[in-house]
């Protein structure tokens, strides 16, 4: 038993070290993807005029007007000071020939107390790659390694590194359980010796030999680093899959086996990209409608933002203060999800309420990214990034070595049994 799973320990972690080493360094580094974007990105993200900001509405707007072949898909509904607003865009459909517009640039970054347009940019864009899209470069990367779409569908990259986060969920037990002790044959002093001693059989595994040399020391980097973050790469292995198969099994799986509360983008079908559900009810009626039933459920945080999915029809307004558009800690915002065609309230999203399961399918980004414990959850997921990068090496030198002594030692068997022919 403890040889089978010697094997399927060693080549399921061939085979997802290089997609975890990936993984592993983007995501230590996207857990500071607001700051690090602004950093790169002053030009973008900093506003430069004095004075009060301007209606967002207004400044949507504008921008529909600067460039006909796109539509606002999210507003910023207030500005955080001293930062500018980030607009995200969509395609028209060409009214001549029915075709999605591709306008090269999916985000615009306006000024909020001039209006004036700091910038555009695709957020997310493979090439070129520059300071203006290589922190979302590196977002996309670490969940779907920017795989093209073909066959007419889009995810093959986020169902790839699903399955890969699936193999290392269930190689997390595997791993585990080499660490433990050996049984001793049952019936003899030794079986007797080892049940009475059995922790101190396995506690040199939790500890790091630094002076026995550079094999033992990698060996224990890799075995003893599992062993003290075991849970916590768990937790990240489970919510990766979670996240990249949310629709197409965690969600459903969820719904077996508890009562979940869905909302509108669960329940219904997205159409196509060049076939979006052409709104009637615009943004202002949207945000009203929200902030009247906001206010009836007695809701203090203002209309932080607002964003139309036209494949679903569905506005989905979120409540937040501007300093905590982020998200500093927690599940998410309070949200209102609103129908485009008739402003029909379809659902709503409140964080830590619900049933277990809702709350637990809340929790799945937020524990994946740190978020769910502020600050210091950032910083630890941001560790675990280089933990998991570095036990991706570490796993691969020791197959790496013990390759090379298998092939010495089979050499050496070789060059013996010619000596003793001849």
């Amino acid at each position: 038993m403890r040889q089978f799973l010697l094997l399927l320990h060693r080549w399921a972690g061939l085979l997802i070290a290089g997609f975890l080493f990936i993984a592993g360094l983007t995501g230590a580094l996207i857990s500071w993807d607001h700051e690090l974007d602004e950093w790169l990105n002053p030009q973008l993200n900093q506003a430069r005029a004095p004075g009060p900001a301007l209606s967002s509405l207004e400044l949507a707007r504008r921008i529909e007007s600067r460039h006909p072949g796109v539509q606002v898909s999210s507003i910023p509904l207030a500005a955080e000071p001293g930062h500018a607003l980030v607009f995200g865009v969509e395609g028209r459909i060409d009214a001549r020939t029915g075709r999605l517009l591709e306008p090269g640039f999916n985000q615009v970054f306006v000024d909020p107390a001039s209006g004036e347009e700091l910038g555009r940019r695709e957020w997310g864009a493979v090439w070129p790659l520059g300071r203006e899209n290589f922190v979302s470069f590196l977002y996309v990367l670490h969940y779907s390694l920017h795989l093209p779409a073909f066959w007419g569908i889009d995810k093959w990259g986020v169902w790839l590194m699903g399955v890969i986060a699936l193999v290392w969920t269930l190689d997390c037990f595997t791993g585990f359980w080499l660490t433990l002790p050996m049984p001793r044959r049952p019936g003899t002093a030794a079986a007797t010796a080892a049940r009475t001693g059995w922790w101190k059989r396995w506690k040199p595994a939790w500890k790091l030999r630094w002076r026995s040399g550079a094999y033992k020391l990698n060996f224990d980097l890799h075995r003893a680093t599992s062993l003290w973050t075991w849970a916590l790469l768990f937790v990240l292995a489970f919510t990766a899959f979670s996240l990249n198969f949310y629709r197409e099994i965690f969600f459903p799986a969820m719904s077996l086996v508890s009562k979940v509360t869905p909302t509108p983008f669960d329940l219904r079908t997205p159409t196509a990209a060049d076939k979006p559900i052409v709104p009637r009810i615009d943004y202002p009626q949207a945000i009203g409608i929200a902030q009247q039933e906001a206010g009836q459920r007695g809701w203090p945080q203002p209309a932080g933002s607002v964003f139309h999915a036209r494949q679903f029809g569905v506005y989905a307004v979120q409540f937040f203060d501007p300093e905590d558009d982020h998200g500093s800690g927690g599940v998410g915002h309070r949200t209102l999800y609103i129908d485009s065609l008739d402003g029909r309230l379809l659902g709503e999203r409140e964080p830590w309420k619900g049933t277990a399961a809702d709350l637990f399918v809340q929790a799945q980004f937020p524990i994946h990214s740190g978020r769910i414990l502020g600050l210091p959850g950032r910083i630890l997921i941001s560790a675990m990034g280089l933990v998991v990068a570095m036990l991706s090496v570490t796993g691969v030198v020791i197959w790496v070595r013990k390759r090379r002594a298998q092939a010495e030692a089979s050499r050496l068997q070789r060059g013996a049994r010619g000596m003793v022919h001849g």
